[in-house]
């Protein structure tokens, strides 16, 4: 954590001596640190997955909707990655953009969990008799 620390406020540092003069460069300087350290942490991510498939395998979860809820976290964080890059540059609109269509793809995504999650309360709930 102290290695990324240390290269956001060093990138930070510089992209705020860099804008006075060349901004696009700044905004490059940006982007290029945020993939990097995107980058840096694919390792610990790609173990996170591997251990969220694991105990689903061992609880006897279909991978399916485990497959479906980390594709809804990945939506998360790479809509909110591009919407502080694009707030960064100076495009509010289009980070506002960017988050409702997250947004979107994440409730399209939730809608066949949530049925089955409904389908199933339902079968548990006895049915009333008729008097």
């Amino acid at each position: 954590m102290l290695n990324i620390v240390g290269v956001a406020l060093i990138a930070t540092f510089l992209a705020i001596i860099i804008k006075e003069q060349k901004p696009t460069f700044a905004l490059l300087l940006v982007l290029f640190v945020g993939a990097s350290i995107f980058l840096f942490l694919m390792d610990q991510i790609s173990a996170v997955i591997h251990m969220i498939e694991r105990i689903a395998v061992n609880a006897n979860v279909n991978l399916i909707y485990v497959e479906t809820i980390l594709k809804i976290i990945g939506i998360a964080y790479i809509a909110e990655f591009a919407a502080h890059i694009t707030r960064d540059a100076g495009q509010g609109a289009i980070a506002a953009k960017v988050e409702l269509a997250a947004k979107i793809l994440i409730l399209t995504m939730a809608i066949p969990i949530l049925t089955i999650i409904i389908e199933t309360v339902l079968t548990m709930v006895p049915k009333a008799t008729g008097m």
